[in-house]
């Protein structure tokens, strides 16, 4: 096999689908017999919607036709509002859905390219050796072994991929927090028809997916489309406990927060409905995301304790390895190692957030008092587009030579071409995952590149596309120089591209 890839939750079936779309046919393992029912995460958030939207699948897991759009409203940031109306360019994009639903339009999507996904099979143990790597499996059928070229491991926090592999985890580990999260009815003359708030009595109103701060605790107020609503307490250095979370609970945890008794009833409707107690939190990076064939993605290589991004950071985490993999497979330029080079520096970015987020929502009148300094700095659009960026993963540029393109290292520019077959937009470019020359001089050549010879309502002249929609190359120039421009191909894509022969 060329590639197996252990765990199918959200990142491990993004990256079948990257593979596969690279012409490599992935086997995705997964110990459960069907995707969790458990509620976790209730949307993706940052740029990673827009990526979604540049595969073609936005329309499936929102269900509303239309490309994306961004936020241009609040946002929320250490339980403080995030104004993103005072942005010319909102560059925070969000789409509510349930990680269940995901799962089930990544893993529909995947087999639809051709992905071999197995549920039932146990990874228990992993050697590796030049040549390749070998799993242990347990399945209905008995213990076997699987052999591949290469194995990522997408196998949640606790990855048994990562452990095998000798990759340490070092971070932080607290206990101070305890957080309290339930699906649950609400008074109907409690919620505001016009701005949707929770209006509890004796409290000033809960904005909707805008978490508040009391000298209590954090409380959160979350009407999530097609569900209950979802109700949240945090609270600081309480006692531990191992009782079963109740609803009970929940509700003098409220109360506590808001200082006000809270009425939280049962929810309505089918499940699986959330009522969970968290206490404390993980902050930690693998210390190394590739040990030989070995590879890590999402939550198997990152955890961090608090912004609620983590879709955001492993489903990219996927995209940009998954193209590498099958490049590579297909007698393409060695670039594996630059995997880690661009995507750790966005989880040392999203420790940055995580630990402001939890700094300002700490307990204590100094905090108290950060925050009314903080809340003036707000009113600045310049504070607010570093905070927008910081949240939506958009502030990291991957790593460039010194003497490149502005524009080289970021996400590409959205741009409408016009060419001889009729108009195309950049995003419309990706759907195929493939690396692309847009030549807006008509006088570039790049050997085994598709190229797009267009027009367009820009200063730019020419730009690479490597398969993630991130620039590899570009030019402003009149006459773009041939002479960078194959030398970055040839540094990024090697030869011209070919079908890789592995057994699958």
């Amino acid at each position: 096999m060329d590639v197996i890839v252990v765990g199918a939750g959200p990142n491990g079936l993004t990256l079948a689908c990257e593979l596969a779309l690279g012409g490599v046919r992935p086997v995705v393992l997964d110990r459960l017999a069907e995707p969790s029912r458990e509620p976790r995460s209730n949307g993706l958030v940052g740029q990673v919607v827009r990526m979604v939207d540049r595969r073609g699948l936005f329309e499936r897991l929102s269900g509303q036709p239309g490309p994306p759009r961004p936020n241009n409203g609040y946002f929320m940031f250490g339980a403080m509002p995030l104004n993103l109306g005072l942005l010319a360019d909102s560059p925070l994009f969000t789409l509510p859905i349930p990680e269940l639903e995901t799962v089930r339009v990544l893993e529909e999507r995947a087999r639809e390219l051709g992905a071999d996904i197995r549920r039932e099979h146990e990874v228990t143990g992993l050697t590796q050796d030049e040549d390749g790597v070998t799993l242990t499996v347990n399945c209905p059928k008995g213990t076997h072994e699987l052999r591949a070229r290469y194995v990522v491991g997408a196998d949640s926090a606790h990855s048994p991929v990562r452990k095998a592999a000798g990759i340490g985890f070092p971070g932080v580990t607290h206990d101070r927090t305890s957080n309290r999260t339930a699906h649950v009815s609400l008074p109907p003359d409690w919620i505001d028809p016009t701005t949707g708030a929770l209006i509890v009595p004796g409290h000033s109103p809960v904005q909707p997916f805008l978490p508040i701060r009391t000298p209590h605790g954090g409380f959160s107020y979350a009407p999530l489309p097609g569900k209950p609503p979802l109700v949240s307490t945090v609270e600081w250095d309480e006692p531990p406990t191992d009782a079963p979370m109740s609803l009970d609970e929940l509700r003098a945890s409220a109360g506590r927060v808001l200082g006000v008794e809270v009425h939280l009833g049962p929810p309505d409707g089918d499940g699986p409905h959330v009522l969970r107690r968290i206490n404390g939190g993980n902050t930690r990076i693998a210390e190394r995301y590739r040990d030989g064939r070995v590879f890590l993605v999402g939550d198997a290589a990152h955890v961090f304790g608090a912004g609620g991004t983590g879709l955001n950071l492993g489903m990219q985490d996927a995209i940009n390895l998954g193209w590498k993999l099958a490049a590579t497979l297909r007698g393409g330029a060695d670039i594996l190692d630059t995997y880690e080079s661009e995507r750790r520096p966005c989880a040392d970015r999203t420790v940055t957030h995580s630990r402001t987020v939890a700094a300002l929502m700490s307990p204590g009148d100094d905090v108290t008092g950060l925050r009314g300094v903080f809340g003036e700095l707000l009113t600045q659009p310049s504070v607010v587009e570093t905070l927008a960026n910081l949240v939506a993963g958009s502030d990291v540029r991957y790593p460039v030579p010194d003497n490149a393109h502005p524009l080289a290292g970021w996400p590409a520019p959205d741009l409408t071409l016009n060419t001889p077959q009729g108009t195309v937009t950049t995003t419309e470019l990706a759907r195929e995952a493939r690396p692309v020359l847009l030549d807006l001089t008509g006088t570039l050549d790049a050997k085994g590149i598709d190229t797009i010879h267009a027009t367009a309502n820009t200063d730019i002249t020419a730009l690479l596309l490597r398969p993630d929609s991130y620039v590899a190359w570009a030019s402003t120039d009149p006459e773009p120089d041939q002479a960078a421009l194959t030398e970055v191909v040839e540094r990024w894509f090697g030869v011209t591209p070919t079908r890789p022969q592995g057994d699958t």
